[in-house]
């Protein structure tokens, strides 16, 4: 059954959809770079293009994953919540560090973000809770809501091209501010 899986997956399309152009010059910031192309995603109806994958490890270092919502994205970091009592929240609270990635694949796009994780205030929390649905509210243990940020230390834009000659652009943190970098990868 392998090689016929392997050989049915060889025949499925990939990277379909069509690369907006890159906007010059890049920002110096990756939120303002992040921004753009989430505002150029939603115009072009990209379903639900907050949605991001969140990876963490659990106590043994074995990765995990589900998709999320973000919930904000300023200088403090990419933004998302869950209960502090859940499996994930467990997770950030031993280890810390944790990565996200979006997909856009009608722009045949990827985000990837990654870096320490913090806890937003109680008072941010709370306020992020309040801003769900009673009916989701109420399955929710008093000050278990918890609003994570993710501080990352390395954001990688990624843009797709039916060529293979992808584009990508990468910020890393460099004292208080970012240092930019751009290639062409073939792959």
């Amino acid at each position: 059954m392998t090689d016929t899986t392997r050989a049915w997956l060889r025949t499925l399309r990939a990277l379909t959809g069509t690369p907006p152009p890159v906007e010059e010059p890049l920002p110096d910031d990756p939120v303002a770079l992040f921004l753009g192309w989430l505002e150029v995603a939603v115009a072009a109806g990209v379903p639900e293009p907050h949605v991001m994958t969140l990876a963490t490890v659990d106590a043994d270092g074995v990765p995990d994953a589900r998709a999320l919502i973000l919930k904000d994205v300023d200088e403090r970091g990419w933004a998302f919540s869950t209960t502090a009592s859940s499996r994930k929240g467990a997770q950030l609270s031993a280890a810390p560090e944790a990565a996200l990635a979006f997909w856009w694949q009608p722009q045949a796009r990827a985000v990837r973000v990654r870096g320490p994780v913090v806890q937003a205030t109680r008072e941010e929390s709370e306020a992020d809770l309040h801003a769900r649905s009673p009916a989701a509210q109420a399955s929710v243990a008093p000050g278990d809501w918890t609003l994570w940020r993710v501080r990352p230390t390395r954001v990688e834009f990624w843009q797709g091209a039916p060529d293979r000659n992808h584009l990508r652009i990468v910020y890393l943190r460099s004292g208080d501010g970012w240092s930019l970098a751009r290639s062409f990868t073939v792959g």
